[in-house]
């Protein structure tokens, strides 16, 4: 029954020790009106309760999705005196999947850090990611098996398109010099407003509450250009079922790593910024939950960047410093405790959430 039902019982049973209590209780409905509401069930098309995408949160009692929106961390390289920013993250659920690249209960081992300084032939020289896959190759995507109700096609197919996703958002050189991301955003279900909604009005007026790098990495294309044509790529893609069946969850965690050169002719000078992401993606069977077929929900969005320049945040761009911005005086809000872009060994919600110090970029 509802509250108000409920409400109105208990007033009966206090006014008349239950006579008239008993009256209001909600009866089981005939077979005729079962049959009746089943008919105007059939003729609408879809199921009582039917929910679009994961809202059928609410029928179990649980709240809806939460979004956490967590601060700034600007981060001061201490060997190379380069600056470094954890993004905002938002986050609408939790997981416990971790990634690996190196082992989650250890930080990375030492050395290949910034003494060697990279150059435009070798621009990740002194990086640990020198020996990384290049680019789309570093995404590696599980054999797939049937899970919580979805086939073996519709796992593999969540996986392939969150790979998609991930190339399309963080490796496509159109997303990278900050166009618009559109094979991206076409792998996310339109219907969900809190996701590729959020993220669509992200791309157009960016803020800090509203951050298009918590997705795609996207660089202004005034200020840098790539150095050379390759990405350095470590991560993992797992999935599981979901509370219910008709949906499967993937979990990527993935270090992207960027070098770069000013924009300007001549340029030599090579900084690189290192992005860590992690993302929830559901997709959800048609046939149980509504949703566009084939397309990815949202439900989770986390990113850390290192040598961005976190005084800059909100403006929809990753901002690397150089060795020469950090003489002119050009400090990027750095500041605070070490923190080592490499190291994998934590999920980005227990990081801090303020500026800090980066050892190696």
């Amino acid at each position: 029954m509802s509250d108000e039902e409920w409400a109105r019982f208990l007033r009966a049973a206090e006014q008349d020790g239950g006579a008239a209590a008993s009256r209001d209780v909600p009866k089981e409905p005939s077979a005729d009106e079962r049959a009746a509401r089943a008919a105007r069930v059939a003729r609408s098309g879809q199921p009582e309760g039917w929910r679009t995408g994961p809202a059928w949160r609410e029928l179990d009692g649980r709240a809806t999705r939460r979004r956490r929106l967590a601060g700034v961390l600007g981060i001061l390289l201490a060997a190379g005196l380069l600056v470094v920013a954890v993004r905002p993250e938002l986050v609408t659920d939790r997981f416990t999947t971790r990634g690996t690249g190196y082992a989650d209960t250890a930080a990375p081992p030492a050395g290949g850090a910034g003494g060697d300084t990279p150059t435009l032939k070798e621009p990740f020289r002194g990086s640990p990611a020198v020996d990384w896959a290049d680019g789309a190759a570093g995404i590696a995507v599980p054999g797939a098996k049937a899970v919580g109700g979805m086939t073996e096609e519709q796992v593999a197919h969540a996986l392939n398109s969150t790979k998609k996703l991930l190339v399309a958002a963080n490796l496509d050189p159109a997303t990278l010099r900050g166009e618009r991301p559109g094979a991206a955003l076409d792998l996310l279900d339109p219907l969900q407003a809190d996701g590729r909604g959020v993220l669509e009005k992200a791309l157009t007026h960016p803020s800090v509450d509203r951050d298009p790098l918590w997705v795609f990495s996207r660089f202004d294309p005034s200020e840098v250009r790539p150095a050379g044509n390759v990405v350095k790529v470590r991560g993992k893609l797992t999935y599981e079922r979901g509370e219910r069946d008709g949906q499967v969850l993937v979990h990527a965690d993935y270090t992207f790593v960027y070098p770069v050169v000013k924009a300007g002719p001549g340029a030599t000078e090579v900084a690189r910024t290192v992005v860590r992401r992690q993302l929830t993606l559901a997709l959800y069977d048609p046939e149980k939950i509504r949703t566009t077929p084939g397309k990815l929900y949202v439900l989770r969005m986390d990113e850390s960047a290192g040598n961005d320049d976190c005084s800059r945040d909100g403006d929809g761009f990753l901002h690397p410093q150089f060795l020469s911005d950090l003489v002119a005086g050009e400090d990027g809000g750095g500041g605070g405790r070490l923190v080592d872009p490499y190291d994998r060994s934590k999920p980005l919600d227990e990081l801090s959430q303020e500026c800090g110090t980066v050892t190696r970029t």
